[in-house]
Formats: structure tokens, sequence, C-alpha cells
């Protein structure tokens, strides 16, 4: 995950969302978002 770029680990977040894939999958996504500190980003794309 460390080779997304920010742009494309958000987009990858909503759309595992979309697809109703492995909670565990989307909270591997949710803890790189918040170890970037994309957090604000995420809020301000949904």
């Amino acid at each position: 995950m460390r080779k997304l770029s920010d742009e494309l680990l958000i987009e990858s977040y909503f759309k595992a969302r979309e697809l109703n894939l492995s909670p565990d999958f989307i909270l591997l996504i949710e803890n790189e978002i918040h170890r970037r500190s994309l957090s604000k980003q995420l809020k301000l794309s949904s």
C-alpha cells in the first residue's frame, strides 16, 4: 500500500466500500489513510 499515491489510496477506499469488499481489507486501507494523516481528505471526498 505504501506505493499507492494518496489520491489512489482514497479512491481505492471508496471503491472498496462501494463494492462491499471484505471489512478486513477496508480496515487495512483505513489504517493506511490514518497513518498518512489523510483522514481530513477522506471527509472532504465523501
